[in-house]
């Protein structure tokens, strides 16, 4: 059995004011269907395991718009965190949790907001995983990167492992520059890394342990209680005192450097939804095309059968724009500029600039606007 777990936090500030504290962008269909990005993602990862093997680790705040979505899980396959812990502290839990039940259980983790235009190669990279899975390796998937990009990880992989696709990790870096991002592609050693991984649970689990004893030792303490009538307590008592770090730094990078990790080489159309030029050029396929984010999604009781304003883009390109507030968009000769057109907020930004937009959220924050947050 792969048990699946999926990610699902953070407010996405560079995809605001479409993407907000009370409606982040996981919750919304921004990949071309009616289907939101969870509701994809728990789509994409069905032909890999089952509903009762699928768990979605999210905030308190967004827990029942969760559930709502994905209505067929079972209800304790939502795990609630009490407060933001980074990716390290939801993907640990769930292994803690996994663990109790299977103690060599497969896991799988895969983020809620990421888009995946080949989910029939998806597939076919998730099953070569799992083969180095059970060997005992911790597996990324790496993804071959198309272009320098700055906005991303990358793992450093040597030489094969085996006979197959999978290479060996050397090391995980951080967002490089342009110049050593260009370094990175003409190499062919680099991939982007997309923080999609696959191990075995006591694997993973030991890993933290040795890397993060504090932090290991509180999750398994949680999960511990978890079943029991002192859930509340345990957790309201050791979960404060958790590091807040992300999964790549806390094992990944230490488990690397002691020769645990491989990467599957993948070319599945990946795309990580983090701000709106990335969008574009997911909704588009890049190009000159404009990209039109439509905010319908499935079910959507409030617009359905209700028509949509026209939206009016004459001689331009490369725009992309989010029409949200009801309301006629028209735009004339623009190029490679972003519009987000909501009922409180009206964005208007170059392209170039998009992962800029979070300056915009922090400059509110600090004003106390929090209502546009």
């Amino acid at each position: 059995m792969l048990h699946i777990v999926i990610p699902a936090g953070g407010s996405g500030t560079r995809l605001w004011p479409l993407s907000r504290a009370c409606h982040p962008k996981f919750l919304q269909p921004l990949s071309g269907t009616p289907a939101s990005l969870l509701q994809s993602t728990v789509s994409r990862i069905a032909p890999v395991t089952t509903p009762e093997a699928t768990y979605i680790v999210t905030g308190t705040a967004h827990a029942a718009a969760v559930a709502r979505q994905l209505p067929f899980l079972p209800e304790a396959n939502i795990i609630v965190e009490p407060s933001a812990k980074d990716s390290c502290g939801a993907i640990g839990l769930a292994a803690a949790l996994i663990a109790r039940r299977d103690p060599q259980a497969l896991m799988g983790a895969f983020s809620a907001d990421h888009i995946v235009r080949d989910e029939r190669r998806f597939v076919e990279c998730v099953h070569t995983g799992v083969a180095a899975a059970q060997d005992g390796r911790m597996v990324v998937f790496g993804i071959v990167p198309t272009y320098p990009e700055t906005g991303y990880g990358y793992v450093e992989c040597a030489g094969l492992v085996g006979t197959g696709p999978i290479r060996r990790v050397t090391r995980f870096k951080e967002k490089p520059n342009a110049d050593q991002a260009g370094e990175y592609v003409r190499s062919g050693r680099y991939y982007w890394n997309a923080s999609m991984f696959l191990w075995r649970v006591d694997v993973f689990l030991a890993e933290l342990h040795r890397q993060q004893p504090a932090l290991h030792d509180g999750l398994v303490e949680i999960a511990a209680a978890w079943d029991t009538p002192d859930r509340q307590q345990v957790t309201d008592r050791v979960w404060p005192a958790l590091p807040r770090i992300s999964v790549d730094v806390a094992v990944m990078e230490g488990a690397a450097a002691a020769g645990r990790v491989v990467a599957v080489p993948a070319d599945f159309g990946w795309t990580d939804v983090g701000d709106f030029h990335a969008l574009g050029e997911a909704l588009t396929g890049g190009g000159d095309a404009n990209a039109v984010i439509d905010g319908t999604g499935a079910g959507d009781a409030a617009t359905e059968g209700v028509p949509k304003p026209p939206v009016l883009l004459e001689e331009c390109e490369r725009v992309v724009l989010a029409p949200r507030s009801g309301r006629v968009v028209a735009a004339l000769g623009l190029h490679d500029v972003i519009i987000v057109d909501t009922p409180d907020v009206l964005l208007v930004c170059e392209r170039s600039r998009a992962q800029e937009v979070k300056r915009l959220v922090n400059r509110l924050a600090a004003d106390g606007h929090d209502a546009y947050l």
